[in-house]
């Protein structure tokens, strides 16, 4: 009877221990399950020789399938989630919001500070109500431009003027004093004016003059030139032989270019300057010539290298009627020779 006790009692405490045991233990820890991700399909490595491999421009299709190219590697770990529609975050300082409906402040323009080569010239004695003469007239430098302005005559010039060209107006005469004092005065071109006359110290008193360009005027007679002239172009025009003064050309001893073709010259306007390169007188009424014209008869060893350019075309003059006038000229002259 005691033996049967004491077996219940050891039963007991067994049962109890379990017990015990089954509620102090420590759970286990589940095993992570690690994510594999698909591995790359290497078959498209396998026919790739790396011992002889030479990437090229041709062989790069080759090599490489980039249709597949995708499924090697997984970006949608590292792609950043971006939401639509995302407003900048605003400010803390309400002030530096601009307020709604107001325009912003013009910012204000502060002039050049460069000198422009364009200029007005100085009053002279002679302007109207005191004006600048180059308010009607272009001044740049020291040229004057005056093309095309309705002038009646020559306007007053800045003192240090250098080139004027005053064409296509209406000038209809030059008076002494237009260019008294302009002793810079290089080049004057009137082209295409109505002048008919111009007065005889119109020019003659310019130092510096070297091209007097008149053609497309009204002119009858010539006045007279300063030393300093390389250019005489008086073409289309009304000039007579007897509009130009006895040896008239024969002290210019710069002159080089002549051109007084289309007016009504008689003969030709000899003596002529050894500086003469170039004479244009067609369209004249020219009948004859001397033999001195060009050369002199009595030196037959005397030649003029200089003048190349005679030009007696659109005369009456028969030019094979004086064959001993040409010997020394280096080409004969543009003309008839019949």
């Amino acid at each position: 009877m005691a033996l049967g006790h004491r077996m219940q009692t050891l039963a007991w405490v067994g049962i109890a221990s379990l017990c015990l045991g089954a509620t102090w233990a420590v759970p286990a820890k589940k095993e992570r399950k690690k994510v594999e991700k698909p591995k790359p399909d290497l078959v498209l490595y396998e026919n790739l020789d790396l011992d002889n491999y030479d990437m090229t421009l041709d062989s790069y299709g080759d090599i490489m399938d980039l249709n597949n190219y995708e499924e090697l590697y997984d970006y949608g770990d590292l792609a950043p989630k971006i939401e639509v529609g995302t407003l900048a975050p605003r400010p803390k300082d309400r002030g530096a919001l601009p307020e709604l409906g107001t325009a912003a402040p013009t910012p204000k323009l502060q002039p050049l500070a460069t000198t422009s080569p364009i200029r007005p010239a100085p009053p002279g004695p002679n302007t109207a109500q005191g004006l600048p003469s180059c308010l009607r007239c272009l001044c740049i430098r020291t040229s004057v431009y005056c093309d095309d302005t309705d002038l009646e005559h020559i306007p007053p010039l800045p003192p240090d003027t250098t080139y004027l060209y005053a064409r296509f107006n209406r000038i209809g005469a030059i008076r002494a004093g237009d260019f008294m004092g302009l002793k810079k005065l290089k080049r004057i071109d009137l082209t295409s004016n109505s002048i008919s006359w111009a007065d005889v110290d119109a020019f003659r008193l310019l130092p510096s003059l070297q091209e007097l360009i008149l053609p497309e005027n009204r002119l009858t007679a010539l006045p007279e030139l300063p030393r300093s002239i390389v250019r005489l172009d008086a073409r289309l025009n009304r000039i007579p032989s007897a509009g130009l003064r006895p040896e008239a050309f024969q002290d210019l001893t710069q002159l080089q270019f002549l051109h007084l073709s289309d007016n009504q010259l008689d003969y030709i306007p000899a003596p002529l300057p050894e500086s003469l390169r170039s004479l244009h007188l067609q369209n004249n009424n020219i009948q004859t010539m001397h033999e001195d014209t060009f050369c002199n008869s009595q030196d037959q060893s005397h030649i003029r290298r200089a003048l190349e350019d005679i030009r007696l075309d659109g005369n009456p003059i028969n030019l094979s009627l004086f064959p001993n006038a040409y010997f020394c000229l280096p080409r004969l002259p543009t003309g008839r020779f019949l």
